[in-house]
């Protein structure tokens, strides 16, 4: 009898007061197992598990208090609204802290927002919003839609950059004029480390926030633009070697429509889903523009003569994978056609990012072939070399 008007009473007494802010997760071996169900309910899809927190009250205690008196549910009820506000910020630092821990798993697209919202073909398999650079960079080494986009322009990069240092440090015997060609070879090579660099790190950390997607998504268009640049350097340096007055127009032509692409990049809304078709067209002329000096070369030199020694045909391949790319980018080929079967491997955006590697890496071997050529014909130009 005594123990059991203990425990009426120990039930019936106030309760003591859960509307402190906790100052961070703390673990409680005592009370684990209802606490992590608890809180996976509250946090929906988005959480793996659920860390325990102290200031809950063991299952038993609050089963038997619920037979206390109604005036005790009275007060409860009284106290809802704060309580309902104190689960809300609770959650939300209980994710903050997931996140931060790499706890988190992906989730559909319909419930991104709508600033993360970019392909729609693609169902599952999305990262959640993560404040947080931390969470951010460990996602590389999870599985998700992004998981391709990243290491296909990051091991791009590294690739070039491993190349680029090579060929830098090669004999100046090699070369017929060393500074000029390391230039001009040096300008391809910022070009795309630049370009693959930025891919990589947009991303890797577009969910971060808006804001710091908008920011990284302009680097990215404007790393593009810098590839298509760089990209046309060494070809018309070889190409119109001993005609530089060609050479000198189309680089200034070259640079000044380089410029306006990544000043149109700059456009916040360029960088929204309904502007893909324009991403696209604004970077592939960019790229096209390069018609006009192949057809001059072209008709200067003969089709024989462009077609060997000239590595028109590197250049032609160079020119239908950047297409290609770019084609299946804007029409989201097969993702379109197969909705939700492409969400993590093979959608358009990696096949994107794969057709780009494969065109700079065409175009680097092209352009090394004209310049072997020109190291073993020598620097002299006859008067039938110039243009």
């Amino acid at each position: 009898m005594n123990e059991t008007a203990d425990l009426v009473s120990g039930c019936s007494s106030t309760p003591e007061p859960v509307t402190r802010l906790r100052k961070g997760c703390q673990s409680d071996v005592s009370g684990k197992g209802h606490n992590d169900n608890h809180q996976g309910e509250d946090l929906g899809p988005l959480l793996v598990a659920s860390v325990p927190c102290s200031h809950f009250k063991k299952k038993s205690e609050e089963h038997e208090c619920n037979n206390g008196p109604s005036q005790e549910d009275e007060g409860f009820m009284g106290m809802s609204p704060l309580l309902q506000a104190h689960h809300a910020m609770e959650r939300m630092e209980e994710f903050v802290c997931k996140v931060w821990e790499g706890r988190w798993r992906v989730i559909p697209h319909d419930v991104l927002p709508d600033w993360l919202k970019d392909n729609d073909f693609l169902l599952h398999g999305h990262r959640p919003p993560m404040p947080s650079f931390r969470a951010c960079f460990k996602s590389i080494f999870r599985i998700h839609t992004e998981t391709g986009n990243i290491w296909t322009h990051l091991l791009g990069c590294v690739f070039f950059l491993c190349l680029g240092i090579f060929y830098m440090f090669r004999p100046n015997i090699s070369f017929v004029a060393p500074l000029q060609e390391k230039v001009v070879f040096g300008l391809f090579f910022l070009g795309a480390i630049l370009c693959l660099s930025f891919s990589w790190l947009f991303h890797t950390v577009y969910c971060h926030s808006e804001s710091v997607s908008r920011i990284f998504s302009k680097l990215d268009y404007s790393g593009i633009a810098l590839l298509i640049m760089g990209s046309f350097v060494p070809w018309l340096y070889y190409s119109f070697y001993c005609n530089p007055q060609p050479c000198f127009i189309y680089l200034i032509v070259i640079c000044v429509l380089g410029i306006a692409a990544i000043i149109v990049s700059q456009w916040d809304m360029f960088a929204t889903p309904q502007y893909r078709g324009v991403r696209a067209g604004v970077f592939l002329g960019l790229g096209l523009s390069g018609i006009i000096p192949t057809l001059h070369y072209i008709f200067s030199e003969g089709f024989l003569k462009a077609a060997t020694i000239g590595q028109i045909g590197w250049l032609l391949l160079m020119a239908c994978l950047y297409i290609t790319g770019a084609a299946l980018y804007a029409a989201r080929i097969p993702e379109r056609f197969f909705p939700g079967k492409c969400d993590i491997w093979f959608h358009s955006h990696q096949l994107f990012h794969i057709f780009v590697v494969a065109g700079a890496f065409v175009h680097f071997h092209g352009v090394s072939n004209l310049q072997e050529f020109r190291f073993m014909i020598g620097g002299g130009c006859s008067e039938e070399d110039a243009l």
